[in-house]
């Protein structure tokens, strides 16, 4: 069975992040994409230059027509920028028994903020509501109110700390931690399971947290437990990011090679 799976985020024109790295990662990864909108953006890999929420009302209608028509497996949430969206989101959820990916995007690959400072409290309210959430180590500093983790040991420590804000679980990504590897960290219960991949040598990121939440939500829709799920994932998200350079998008920080398989069997045809 083809699982369907819900994305809620903000939309980037540049095609790297947001809805449209979700659609891309959840099609490339067996999924049924479907996508509500919370918010407009103007970028491009170099930045952002504005951003326009979505009215409240209309995000809870896009969710509502979804649950009234179709079957959602899983659902990610990605940007969701302001206090007043996040109570609609959740809101619109209620009830629903599908697990949820959250993705706390709160600043852009640029440095551009992306979740207003004040409503930092409101996404720490909705995170039990979510059988995983996926922060990097900046937004698990923001959320937490305290310095990025710089080790390890730091990094065990904010996770626990995230998970006693009541998600099941915690994927805590190390990528911004120095050295040659990419340390990331699954807690759940009392169980940590370090997963460490080498680091790509391209300036080709741009959306990977989004592209790694919604891989996660498809196999979670599959059926997967949860560790078995980030592993495939990250797995997804790894061939991506070495088949980045193949694509030639943009001046700054390009996306990802989401649909890097595809890309491969047409090489090997000599299309």
């Amino acid at each position: 069975m083809i699982p369907n799976i819900l994305s809620i985020a903000g939309s980037d024109p540049s095609g790297g992040a947001g809805i449209q790295a979700d659609i891309k990662a959840i099609s490339a990864n067996g999924g049924y994409a479907m996508a509500a909108l919370t918010a407009l953006t103007a970028q491009n890999t170099g930045g952002v230059s504005a951003v326009e929420p979505v009215r409240p009302e209309m995000i809870r209608e896009q969710i509502a027509m979804i649950r009234q028509d179709i079957r959602i497996d899983a659902v990610k949430i990605g940007m969701l920028g302001s206090a007043e969206t996040i109570a609609t989101v959740a809101g619109a959820l209620e009830g629903l028994a599908a697990p949820i990916v959250l993705d706390p995007v709160m600043v852009a690959k640029s440095g551009d903020r992306l979740l207003a400072a004040e409503a930092v409290a409101a996404l720490r309210d909705f995170l039990p509501r979510a059988r995983v959430i996926t922060p990097n180590l900046p937004e698990a500093a923001d959320l937490l109110g305290c310095p990025e983790a710089s080790n390890r040991t730091e990094m065990e420590e904010q996770a626990r700390a995230l998970l006693a804000l009541g998600s099941e679980a915690v994927l805590l990504k190390g990528g911004h931690l120095l050295g040659e590897d990419c340390p990331d960290l699954l807690v759940e219960g009392e169980t940590l399971h370090w997963s460490v991949g080498p680091r790509h040598a391209t300036a080709n990121t741009h959306g990977t947290g989004c592209t790694l939440s919604s891989a996660l939500a498809c196999w979670l829709g599959h059926g997967l437990p949860l560790a078995q799920a980030v592993e495939r994932a990250k797995a997804y998200v790894a061939g991506a990011i070495a088949a980045a350079d193949q694509l030639q998008v943009g001046h700054g920080h390009g996306p990802t090679n989401h649909f890097f398989t595809l890309t491969e069997t047409q090489m090997e045809k000599g299309c």
